[in-house]
């Protein structure tokens, strides 16, 4: 009975989780070659030759710092939404949100070898990266995603067939 009650959570709970990822997903390259274009700047270039020398305890801080650096910036939008400042809130969380992201995937392209060498960060990333994998083909096969994708290549191809008419 009780199993019966929580299902319905544990759905949109997986549902949440499943945009949250997927978002991630999408993002994480491209805003990680953006980000990685500031490493045409010599001190960056300095900096990332500095990071992937970490030992692996620091590079875990350092992949630790960025989030607890940005809660700050989410805690003053989330403020600002409160005193009616409801759009400039929101643009605050998703810039704060894409610049996390994009660091964050810099910083863990160049720290990923150290921070693998710490073996109970190997198991997490093992558990994360196939339970992550389990849950997007869990989307991926559900009705919602196969006819979005659908609708999307559709369009795509209205769009080749229209651009292709004009002279």
């Amino acid at each position: 009975m009780l199993k019966l009650l929580f299902a319905p959570l544990r759905w949109l709970f997986r549902v949440v989780l499943a945009l949250l990822i997927l978002f991630e997903e999408w993002g994480w390259e491209p805003l990680r070659r953006a980000f990685a274009l500031l490493a045409r700047l010599p001190v960056i270039r300095q900096l990332e030759g500095l990071l992937r020398r970490l030992p692996p305890r620091w590079a875990f801080v350092v992949l630790v710092l960025p989030s607890l650096l940005i809660l700050p910036v989410k805690l003053a939008a989330v403020w600002l939404v409160t005193r009616g400042h409801a759009l400039l809130g929101v643009g605050i969380i998703i810039a704060a949100k894409l610049v996390g992201t994009a660091l964050l995937a810099w910083l863990f392209q160049l720290i990923q070898p150290a921070l693998m060498q710490l073996p109970w960060f190997a198991r997490f990333y093992a558990r994360w990266t196939a339970w992550k994998a389990e849950l997007l083909a869990w989307v991926r096969a559900s009705a919602v995603w196969r006819t979005a994708r659908a609708f999307r290549l559709r369009l795509r191809r209205w769009w080749q067939g229209r651009s292709r008419v004009r002279p």
